[in-house]
């Protein structure tokens, strides 16, 4: 069996940096289409500067999301762009070309 590169090769991945500014925070994720906006399915990091940060491999292309901050939904503010998720509600917005 043969794999198409175009369909499945690394080359449609790109890693993104998520960074979020909340540094009185006690927990923090980024949920979006690309994890089917699953909480838990993306914890963040704090790092030293109290941001937090995480790493994605996202597939080309737009993708909606946004962070959960103590349990919140928090647009980023640094965003591409804002989108309507699924129920109508106000994401982010990123490109990854």
């Amino acid at each position: 069996m043969s794999i198409s590169r175009g369909q499945y090769g690394a080359h449609n991945i790109t890693a993104r940096n998520f960074i979020c500014v909340a540094p009185q925070a006690k927990h923090v994720s980024v949920v979006g289409d690309f994890n089917g906006w699953n909480r838990s399915a993306n914890p963040m990091q704090r790092g030293g500067d109290g941001n937090w940060v995480l790493r994605v491999d996202l597939k080309h292309g737009h993708h909606r999301y946004a962070y959960i901050v103590d349990g919140q939904v928090t647009l980023d503010p640094k965003a591409m762009g804002i989108a309507r998720d699924d129920h109508g509600e106000r994401v982010s917005l990123i490109a990854v070309s």
